[in-house]
């Protein structure tokens, strides 16, 4: 069965990092696009960052795109998230998700998920 699971959370102190996994099974990353999904409380779900089956291509929010970094390792069915110079604005619960269709990494409708995992939390404070 097709299953996500993500790994890495915790607490960070701003200024540091931290790096997430999304560890896959039942599928493989050469089909299907990977998206990283955050929810604060009290705020909508916010598209992170995705990368896509087909070539590997990284899609990030733009207010991220210098400060996270998506990529995967086709051969442990996993995909990364990279994170650096956290600050309190990024605590939430990190999903990732599988996306399907050529417009899996242009959108972020939660109509594009079929599969996601539980989350992990991220908390930035001092």
């Amino acid at each position: 069965q097709v299953q996500l699971v993500e790994s890495g959370g915790g607490w960070v102190q701003p200024g540091g990092s931290l790096r997430l996994s999304c560890t896959t099974s039942g599928f493989a990353l050469d089909y299907y696009s990977i998206a990283w999904f955050r929810q604060a409380p009290g705020k909508e779900r916010e598209g992170v960052a995705c990368i896509r089956s087909s070539d590997g291509s990284a899609y990030y929010a733009t207010s991220l795109k210098d400060r996270f970094n998506i990529f995967r390792d086709k051969a442990k069915n996993t995909v990364y998230l990279q994170m650096t110079s956290l600050k309190p604005e990024d605590t939430a619960v990190y999903y990732c998700a599988r996306r399907t269709g050529v417009q899996a990494c242009l959108t972020w409708g939660a109509s594009g998920d079929d599969y996601w995992g539980q989350g992990t939390q991220v908390t930035v404070s001092s």
